[in-house]
C-alpha cells in the first residue's frame, strides 16, 4: 500500500466515524428531536452518490466510508422515525 492509498483510507476511516458519536448520544438519550430530517436525507442522497462515484472508480476507501456513513445516516433517520413515535405515544399516556 502506498502513501496516497493510506490517505485514502485513513481519511474514509475518519469520514467514516463522524456518525458514530450522534448515533450514540440518539441510542442513549432515545431522542432525535433536534436532528434535521432534511439533512440526513440530503446526507443519505450524496453518500448514495458518493458510492455511486466509488463504484465507478472502482475506490476502496470512497466505497467504504460512504457505505458506513450511508448504514449510520439510516439508523439516525430510523431513531427520528422510532423516537419520534415512541414520544408522542408517552405523552398520551401521561
Amino acid at each position: 500500500m502506498d502513501w496516497i492509498q493510506f490517505f485514502g483510507y485513513f481519511g474514509s476511516f475518519l469520514t467514516s466515524i463522524t456518525f458514530i458519536p450522534q448515533v450514540y448520544k440518539a441510542w442513549q438519550s432515545k431522542s432525535v428531536g433536534d436532528l434535521s430530517t432534511w439533512m440526513m436525507l440530503i446526507v443519505v442522497l450524496s453518500t448514495i452518490v458518493w458510492l455511486a462515484y466509488g463504484f465507478g472508480i472502482n475506490s476502496g476507501p470512497v466505497i467504504l466510508a460512504n457505505a458506513i456513513v450511508l448504514v449510520l445516516s439510516l439508523v439516525l433517520l430510523y431513531f427520528k422515525y422510532i423516537f419520534k413515535k415512541d414520544n408522542a405515544v408517552s405523552r398520551a399516556n401521561d
